[in-house]
């Protein structure tokens, strides 16, 4: 059974595509989850629902249920970090029984790097696998042991990808096997150096990728310069360069560094825009939904 979630049938269009993210804390309040979908209103396609990315934080799932229930579009996030193959089917089918269609299959951050660092990982299967059984799960109607599911099972499945990743036949090499395996949308890691970037949906291009998935460029809205060295500094996926820095130090106090976070973004999304094999843009800010809005109405979305 085919997904027919709302983020499906906007993918099957023509439409400029914008998904945002949600990161719930270590709650069992809502109500945030509800704000950001009313605040977020049609400006936005879908929004992800993050899986302990740093830490204990209240489950994707549940996340994903409240995104829906203030009628948003969720896109249930899994990290096979934390889960081992039962556990993951076990998820995905609550999931399908509660009516989400959407799903971004990541192996995710190792735990050193969250604030639980003295957890054991799992990683039983990886991102890959994770989006070949979904998709098994969809197109087959069966479990990885071959049991056929009860009632109907339909996920759209999407992956993350890393445009900074060398060498760049390696890269493809690894993008190739998340489309093989079923992606049927790719969410990149932060772009900031969109000639680097270029580059990049280039060689997915001349491998016929970017027709095969739609490619939403990753944007991450630096609130300083503090925390663009950290973020370099602590993960490999962040390449910011010293030129963004330097702008934002620039900038003046912490407040005017926001406002020019704000504004590196917009200038990034209108760079990225015009690239041809670009179907949209995922909009980071660890949920601060209403400097989202302000750098979607300046880059003209």
């Amino acid at each position: 059974m085919k997904s027919n979630s709302g983020l499906a049938q906007k993918l099957n269009g023509d439409q400029f595509i914008v998904t945002a993210e949600y990161l719930p804390g270590a709650t069992t309040q809502t109500s945030e989850a509800a704000g950001v979908v009313e605040e977020f209103g049609d400006r936005v396609a879908a929004i992800n629902v993050a899986d302990n990315p740093y830490g204990v934080a209240m489950s994707s799932l549940a996340g994903a249920l409240a995104v829906a229930g203030a009628g948003g579009e969720p896109i249930y996030q899994i990290v096979t970090r934390d889960r081992n193959r039962i556990a993951i089917q076990s998820d995905l089918l609550g999931a399908a029984a509660l009516g989400i269609g959407n799903v971004l299959c990541l192996s995710g951050y190792h735990q050193v790097l969250t604030d639980c660092p003295e957890s054991a990982n799992v990683y039983d299967i990886d991102s890959i696998q994770l989006l070949s059984l979904v998709n098994r799960m969809t197109e087959k109607g069966e479990l990885l042991d071959g049991k056929a599911i009860e009632g109907e099972f339909g996920m759209l499945a999407g992956a993350a990808a890393n445009p900074g990743l060398q060498p760049m036949e390696l890269n493809m090499i690894r993008l190739a096997k998340k489309v093989q395996a079923g992606a049927k949308f790719i969410q990149t890691q932060a772009t900031f150096d969109t000639d680097a970037f270029a580059q990049w949906l280039e060689a997915a291009a001349r491998e016929a990728l970017t027709d095969r998935t739609a490619i939403l460029a990753g944007v991450l809205v630096l609130s300083s310069a503090e925390e663009a060295e950290r973020l370099r500094d602590r993960f490999t996926d962040f390449a910011i360069g010293d030129d963004m820095v330097d702008r934002l130090k620039q900038a003046g106090d912490v407040e005017a560094q926001a406002r020019e976070g704000g504004a590196i973004c917009a200038d990034v999304i209108k760079r990225l825009m015009p690239m041809k094999g670009v179907r949209g843009v995922h909009l980071m800010a660890g949920g601060n939904v209403t400097l989202l809005n302000d750098i979607l109405a300046a880059a003209g979305l």
